[in-house]
């Protein structure tokens, strides 16, 4: 049986989580949105010491169970997605931001060996702070993740890598402006389709990856979404994770990757919708507007019925969310919930947002409160880590049991 009762010592963790978005986050949060392609070092810094006082391989949000082998560890997942929702209520882009491991980990530990997660991730417990990205998307290859051109051809004990890879989250701190790595997606073989895609680590300043271009965005723009092109990009054999057989892993391991972090990017949505709605109730309750609850449908106004509507697509994605992450934690194949996540707290968002500026008015539309920028940050949850489209094929596939040839 799932059981989302939360021991003391995990309350106090989210409540610490939520204290570094409302001190920390908010107070910068306009400010490095429209300064989009500034840093904010002292939070990184202090973020990084934070993540180091864990101690290594700590969880966000750990608890004190875990420290006591009682398998409360296993749920490392569920109590991310837990601190994610806290720190993006502060500030979705801010979040991005943050110094970690990043997709790139994710890439790791999704395909990456025992060696290969000790020798690539080990550095995000030490040192000065860095960041690690994933490139998958392409500018010939979006959603379908399976049509990528990038290219990795074996010489010696080297591949070298070919091809242009957009929208890289944190690419730009990762390739070039810390001790971090990209993890590129290039096939080995042109013919062999799905098959022949495998992921590669490649280490910052590596010679032939080069930083093009940093977007500038509608949202989430304290974080660096950049353009990497890679031109004879060499790097060591040892560096493609997992095997390096044509018929192993491959695309398999990017929707592994997919598993673990759509979850991740649902309970971003869930914390940016999160935010509106409190903004709202506040609103509200200060301009003595009740929300009566438990009266018959009828007789609630046109503002009761959005505003309860709001909350009942942040809990309806928030549970979904819990499960998917919960489903990983106890190792349950969770491709079908984490799309059903992701796919619901995209849309959830989007709703929920909208509806906030609408409530407000010519204040929501205004930059006086962060409504406006809430809304902004929300819609790329219904886009990155699969759109929506994509997210609701894959539960179709799933529930009906159809493979990408019978329903794409």
């Amino acid at each position: 049986m799932i059981d989302f009762e939360f021991e003391p010592a995990v309350r106090a963790q989210l409540k610490m989580y939520h204290a570094v978005a409302e001190n920390l986050m908010r107070p910068i949060s306009r400010e490095y949105d429209e300064r989009e392609h500034e840093k904010p070092w002292q939070f990184y810094e202090t973020m990084w010491s934070a993540a180091q006082s864990l101690g290594p391989g700590a969880a966000p949000a750990k608890s004190a169970a875990a420290d006591k082998g009682d398998g409360a560890q296993k749920l490392r997942n569920l109590y991310t997605v837990l601190s994610t929702e806290e720190l993006c209520w502060g500030d979705a882009g801010l979040f991005l931001s943050i110094p970690n491991p990043g997709l790139g980990g994710a890439a790791v530990a999704a395909a990456g060996t025992p060696e290969q997660k000790e020798r690539f991730l080990k550095r995000f417990r030490e040192g000065k702070p860095k960041w690690g990205a994933m490139a998958i998307t392409e500018p010939g290859c979006g959603s379908d993740s399976a049509a990528i051109t990038t290219t990795a051809t074996r010489d010696g004990d080297d591949f070298v890598i070919n091809g242009t890879k957009i929208f890289c989250t944190a690419g730009q701190m990762s390739a070039e402006k810390s001790e971090g790595f990209v993890v590129v997606w290039a096939t080995l073989d042109c013919g062999a389709g799905r098959a022949g895609i495998k992921p590669f680590v490649v280490e910052h300043n590596t010679p032939g990856m080069t930083v093009t271009r940093v977007e500038d965005k509608l949202g989430i723009r304290a974080s660096d979404t950049a353009m990497i092109v890679f031109d004879n990009c060499r790097v060591p054999a040892n560096h493609l994770l997992g095997s390096a057989e044509v018929k192993t892993g491959g695309f398999k391991d990017v929707m592994a990757t997919f598993d673990a972090t759509r979850p991740i990017v649902a309970a971003m949505a869930i914390g940016v919708g999160r935010a509106a709605l409190d903004y709202v109730r506040d609103f509200l309750r200060d301009q003595k507007v009740p929300i009566r609850y438990g009266i018959s449908p009828r007789r609630l106004t046109a503002v009761e019925r959005d505003f309860m509507e709001m909350e009942v697509q942040l809990k309806a994605a928030r549970l979904l969310t819990w499960r998917a992450a919960w489903m990983l934690d106890m190792g349950i194949r969770n491709s079908l919930e984490a799309s059903m996540a992701k796919a619901k707290a995209g849309r959830a968002v989007t709703l929920i947002t909208q509806k906030a500026v609408e409530i407000l008015g010519p204040l929501g539309y205004s930059r006086k409160v962060l409504v406006e920028k809430w809304m902004r940050d929300a819609k790329i949850n219904d886009i990155f880590e699969g759109t929506q489209q994509i997210n609701l094929m894959i539960v179709a596939r799933r529930i009906l049991d159809y493979s990408s040839k019978e329903l794409n």
